[in-house]
């Protein structure tokens, strides 16, 4: 059975691979073309935007050209890796079930508020993904994730010594927490210049109207849009820079933020200050999420010894 660290490495790939999903990229939009060969296999153009746009819909700001271009340089570094781990795991006889899979994705799809399968299909299909390919990418992960046992887990030790110098630095102090509530306003698929004014002038429209009193959720009500409320969370968990673009709304202040694939709205609803948690009960969290960066970065390092007996050439 596979580690809650594993699995929580493995939660976090999937989550990625959804919102691509639920964001409407389309992969028809990307001039595709091969930016890199590793040993006998390709990477395309379109693994990398994809996997890019991805993370840049999830902090929910817009790169600009220069960050953008350095993303897809360490999107196609950290694919190159992936591909030489599948090899690897191939080589050694590493395999993951049917069942493991399907857990994996009924354990997504429930943290996630995602009621069926149907639902699930229909967003990855708006990216151009059918279920079974979804469904790969997570046997891929599991696979890699497995590998990743086998060459460094037991090598990773954490002391109590670490455990408490990371409390005392993040965790014995509460932080701030803000109550978000957002709505997506995504472009439809392959958006002429008058869909993207109307989906523009939906957003203003609803600006307009929040700062005339009305909630976010009423005013999206009246266009039949429905925001989602996403409860309190943690300053420190959300990106730096969308973090620090929110620190200077006020409370019930709403804010567009602007990405490729359309407008998402955010309001604060409140704040609140979080309360420090005991060393006893942080602990467990703590000593996972050390041991997750240890077991990274010994992988990282033992990578770096199969790119050094592969052919790689890079093409971007």
């Amino acid at each position: 059975m596979m580690s809650k660290i594993l699995e929580g490495l493995v939660i976090a790939l999937v989550a990625l691979l959804v919102q691509l999903a639920l964001a409407g990229t389309s992969a028809a939009e990307v001039v595709d073309r091969i930016v890199a060969q590793v040993n006998d296999d390709i990477i395309t153009m379109s693994e990398v935007q994809n996997i890019a746009k991805t993370i840049q819909a999830q902090s929910g700001i817009k790169p600009t050209a220069s960050d953008a271009r350095k993303m897809e340089r360490e999107m196609l570094e950290a694919l190159i890796d992936r591909k030489l781990a599948k090899a690897e795991a191939k080589r050694r006889g590493i395999k993951v079930s049917d069942k493991e899979v399907n857990e994996t994705l009924a354990r997504f799809m429930q943290r996630n508020n995602i009621p069926d399968e149907e639902t699930l299909a229909k967003g990855l299909s708006q990216a151009g993904l059918s279920f079974k390919e979804f469904k790969q990418q997570i046997a891929d992960q599991l696979t890699q994730e497995r590998l990743l046992s086998v060459v460094v887990g037991t090598k990773v030790t954490i002391s109590d010594a670490e455990v408490r110098r990371l409390y005392d630095e993040r965790f014995k102090k509460g932080g701030t927490e803000v109550h978000l509530v957002t709505l997506r306003l995504p472009f439809p698929p392959g958006a002429s210049s008058q869909q993207r004014d109307e989906t523009r002038q939906k957003a203003e429209t609803i600006i307009t109207d929040v700062r005339r009193g009305e909630s976010l959720i009423a005013a999206a009500g009246k266009l039949s849009l429905k925001p989602t409320d996403v409860g309190f969370v943690s300053q420190s968990d959300l990106d730096p820079r969308l973090a620090a673009y929110l620190s200077q709304l006020k409370n019930k202040e709403v804010a567009p933020v602007e990405t490729p694939e359309g407008y998402q709205l955010i309001q604060i609803i409140g704040r609140r200050g979080g309360e420090a948690r005991p060393l006893e009960e942080a602990a467990p969290e703590i000593r996972r999420m050390l041991q997750q960066q240890e077991m990274q970065r010994l992988f990282s390092e033992w990578i770096k010894t199969l790119r050094e007996k592969s052919h790689i050439k890079i093409m971007l």
